[in-house]
């Protein structure tokens, strides 16, 4: 047992390709053949500790699982099953989970699952308790994910960093969001984040969107540790690091910045993948870099139109639409895209045709309506859909009736042209000191009456923790604006948690208040 440990040991610090070598070595070492045959012999005479230990070690070190020796020390291991300490669970568990499931295998692990269901209540060693939850896996069932779940928890309060990163992690790994466990857990993280290997912080975004974990102040610790050392990592680390955090819906504006700086300075290592990243994460998050925003955006087009003699017809497509989002217009790949459009060449498998086709038609409203030559029109055709409301919005048509007092003051569920819709529109004089029937304003279209289109969007149309839109929502709201609306962007699940009366006041708010007709913000798109 101590030499194939020993063996492993040195093993797995080797690289794939020593590995491969090494491997070969001692699988054709002639001491190995005899050890193999000796282990066979004294299986079922060997201590719990030396028979968990010798399968740990040669199933690492890649001994095939069907050879009968693997499969007497299984068979051994569930004879021996009860004798076994916590260590050795935890060791058989580590194990079992790097194994293929077959027969033996797969009755060794059932057993296991109800041995650490017998004894979870009296394991006190974290590390053993984040070993079982990592090894376990998703696939454990509930009531054992709840009871180790319990039995980390009462060791909660002596949790060392390492320890919390671990805990953090086997969560993702099993697949359970306890809240008792990741807030002490992230806490941790962030008094340590410096001591955080770049990897890790990957593997904690990660598990975040595994757990559906949304920790603001976790996020952007980890984002202002990364961006104050910025210049110790490689521009592709930062680029997973800013990918992870897209995923996530979570905006880190300063990172974000920088990163620009840095493509602007040395553009040279944008590959078509990596440019690709970085066009979706920068139109998702909708950023625009606060200073050389142009620069930014044409060195990104200069990357797109080397890149555009072996990029695929997909890869171009999400290319132009990301920048569409942003209110740029690549012309030259526009140019290709269309030309592929009208000879039929984007026509897709079925699973990504729909996906497409919508990217296309977005990429074709902004082609018309992010164009300098795009004036606003004197009349907008509009439809209402349907004079049924959709139940998460019955609230804020409760709300409008009160404060305005007639529901013929306001329009709603209201279809525009290029596929736009409005939940509700109300329309005033223009000194924006009345509401003005919707009657009214149809039977006498003046350009001086303000036209306010309220939208009512999920949180995850949101970045993260801030009222800053997303993508797709900031693009919406931009093209609005050109058809000659003011919009206004509420958070609809805010808006539901409020009182009858504070829900009233705050739509009051929002459509006599001066910033409901501010000059639409400055996009990309001005400087095209």
């Amino acid at each position: 047992t101590n030499s194939l440990t020993m063996a492993w040991r040195l093993f797995k610090n080797l690289s794939e390709e020593q590995q491969r070598y090494e491997k070969q070595l001692i699988f054709e070492h002639a001491m190995f053949a005899r050890l193999c045959q000796q282990l066979l012999r004294n299986a079922r005479r060997m201590t719990r500790g030396d028979l968990v230990f010798s399968l740990h070690a040669l199933v690492n070190l890649g001994v095939p699982q069907n050879t009968l020796l693997i499969q007497t020390l299984v068979r051994v291991c569930q004879e021996k099953l009860n004798q076994l300490d916590n260590r050795c669970i935890s060791v058989l568990a580590t194990t079992l989970a790097g194994m293929d499931k077959d027969k033996n295998v797969s009755a060794l692990q059932a057993g296991l699952q109800l041995l650490v269901e017998q004894r979870v209540s009296s394991i006190r060693d974290i590390f053993i308790l984040q070993n079982l939850m990592k090894c376990l896996g998703k696939d454990a069932p509930v009531f054992l994910k709840k009871k180790l779940e319990m039995a980390v928890v009462r060791e909660i309060d002596g949790l060392t960093f390492p320890n919390a990163l671990r805990v953090f992690l086997a969560l993702a790994a099993m697949n359970y969001c306890s809240l008792p466990i990741l807030n002490p857990c992230s806490k941790k993280i962030q008094e340590n984040v410096h001591d955080v290997p770049f990897r890790l912080l990957i593997l904690i975004l990660e598990a975040c969107y595994t757990l559906q974990y949304r920790n603001v102040k976790l996020f952007s610790a980890l984002a202002d540790y990364v961006n104050s050392t910025a210049y110790l990592w490689d521009k592709r680390q930062i680029i997973l690091f800013l990918s992870a955090c897209e995923t996530l819906g979570f905006q880190p504006t300063e990172l974000l910045d920088i990163f620009a700086e840095k493509v602007t300075e040395d553009p040279d290592f944008l590959n078509m993948k990596n440019l690709l990243v970085v066009l979706r994460v920068y139109s998702r998050l909708n950023h625009v870099p606060r200073v050389q925003t142009h620069l930014f955006f044409e060195t990104l087009h200069s990357c797109l139109n080397k890149c555009l003699p072996q990029i695929s017809n997909t890869e171009l497509l999400k290319a132009v639409y990301s920048l569409g989002i942003l209110g740029y217009l690549p012309h030259r790949a526009l140019d290709e895209l269309l030309q592929k459009d009208s000879k039929d060449e984007l026509t897709l498998s079925d699973d990504l045709k729909e996906q497409n086709t919508v990217m296309l038609r977005c990429v074709k409203t902004c082609m018309e309506l992010d164009s300098p030559s795009f004036r606003k029109p004197a009349f907008v055709l509009t439809e209402n859909l349907s004079s049924l409301i959709s139940l998460n919005l019955r609230r804020a048509q409760e709300a409008l009736i009160e404060l305005l007092g007639d529901e013929n003051m306001f329009r709603q569920n209201v279809q525009l042209p290029y596929r736009y819709h409005i939940d509700f529109e109300i329309r005033m004089d223009s000194d924006r000191k009345k509401v003005l029937p919707i009657a009214a304003t149809d039977d006498h279209p003046d350009s001086h009456i303000k036209r306010l289109a309220f939208l009512f969007a999920p949180m995850s149309a949101f970045c993260l923790g801030t009222t800053h839109p997303q993508g797709k929502l900031a693009m919406k709201k931009r093209h609005l604006n050109k058809l000659g609306y003011h919009v206004i962007l509420i958070q609809n699940k805010k808006f539901q948690e409020m009182k009858n009366e504070d829900a009233i006041e705050f739509l009051k708010r929002k459509i006599y208040s001066e910033d409901a007709f501010s000059v639409p913000e400055a996009t990309v798109q001005d400087n095209n």
